[in-house]
């Protein structure tokens, strides 16, 4: 599954090729996915670079760095965020809830100052200067987060990854397919209103572009998103899953908004650093995405935002930065994603119905 999950990363999601320099960040635990990438980066004359993460050297940092070390952007990270070809994160934890009792100030002041490279990032990301993805790696703290054995996890993944396919390339090419679908539809519409159990939102997203997340830049793939015009949000949601953020979870999270911007924040746990979280900036307060979850082969929460987003039924929205690509214009330190299961909802676009039950309708693809 490794040695397939490479190929499918290195051939389809960053495309690599002679010459790149493809930085690879992980922890310890996924060398032997790192093996299996560093592999194939060499057999096409990529170079690869490896940062190796550790989540006790996070929390060493956190914990003792004074006000001057959490404000601080290193020009080394500076300088490799905006020189490498290509970028491979594989969320891979040994633990997931590592920076939970650090307070959450040192976190907003930290992430604040890191403003910097998310805007190199979001940058070279619309200048198409910079390929990258995002994978996962099945480790026992994940499985344990998602409530499952690891041989049970270890086959959602490489199940919602389509690695037991013949072909998983082909299966993310038939993917991407199925949602530039979606895109067509979506691209005609100006305004959309959700309505369902604990929702009734709309927004507006004329003259934006929606992007097809098929597996090249998250792997999984599996949604279609876009920003929202920036002052066109009205209405309230409340989200099903709980919300995590650096290890801490908010539960029963809900927003009301007004002109585009958050006007009440209430959660049934952790509802004050959820006020904090959006106090970082202005454009914190603003939803810098709106997107369909597609993917059906994740079919259950996990914790992890990187699959969650993808379930087949649900909408996310994010507080905070917008992808440039989308033409969305919010930027703020933070991407707060934050999910709703509409499989009892319906979403109407411009007044007329085109999603029920957390499927599109098949009489408009």
């Amino acid at each position: 599954m490794l040695d397939r999950l490479a190929k499918l990363i290195v051939n389809y999601c960053i495309r690599a090729s002679e010459g790149d320099e493809v930085r690879i960040s992980a922890t310890y635990e996924a060398m032997p996915l790192v093996r299996e990438l560093w592999r194939e980066l060499v057999k096409v004359g990529a170079y690869p670079i490896l940062n190796l993460v550790d989540e006790v050297l996070d929390e060493i940092f956190y914990s003792y760095a004074g006000d001057g070390l959490l404000k601080y952007v290193s020009r080394v990270e500076k300088f490799i965020q905006e020189s490498v070809n290509a970028t491979i994160s594989i969320i891979s934890y040994t633990h997931a809830k590592h920076l939970v009792s650090i307070d959450p100030e040192r976190l907003r002041i930290r992430s604040q100052a890191l403003r910097t490279l998310n805007e190199v990032f979001m940058k070279r990301d619309f200048e198409a200067s910079l390929r990258w993805v995002v994978t996962i790696y099945p480790t026992k703290a994940l499985a344990q987060e998602a409530g499952m054995s690891l041989i049970t996890y270890e086959n959602f993944i490489y199940k919602a990854l389509k690695l037991y396919e013949n072909n998983p390339i082909n299966a993310w090419v038939s993917q991407s397919r199925f949602q530039e679908k979606v895109i067509n539809v979506l691209s005609r519409v100006s305004e959309l209103r959700f309505l369902g159990s604990d929702v009734d939102l709309t927004l507006r997203v004329e003259g934006r572009r929606w992007i097809n997340d098929d597996g090249r830049k998250n792997m999984p793939g599996g949604e279609v998103y876009t920003a929202p015009i920036e002052d066109s949000v009205e209405g309230y949601i409340v989200f099903t899953y709980p919300v995590i953020w650096r290890g801490v979870e908010m539960e029963g999270v809900k927003l009301v908004f007004r002109r585009g911007e958050v006007i009440n924040v209430s959660a049934i746990k952790g509802e004050e650093f959820l006020k904090k979280i959006v106090s970082v900036d202005e454009g914190a307060r603003r939803v810098g995405e709106i997107a369909f979850g597609l993917n059906y082969d994740i079919d259950r929460f996990t914790k992890q935002i990187l699959l969650d987003e993808k379930i087949g039924g649900t909408i996310h929205l994010a507080l905070g930065s917008a992808y440039l690509a989308t033409g969305g214009t919010n930027k703020s330190a933070i991407h707060l994603d934050l999910i709703k299961d509409l499989r009892d909802g319906k979403v109407f676009a411009d007044g007329d119905l085109i999603y029920s039950n957390g499927r599109f309708l098949s009489d408009i693809l």
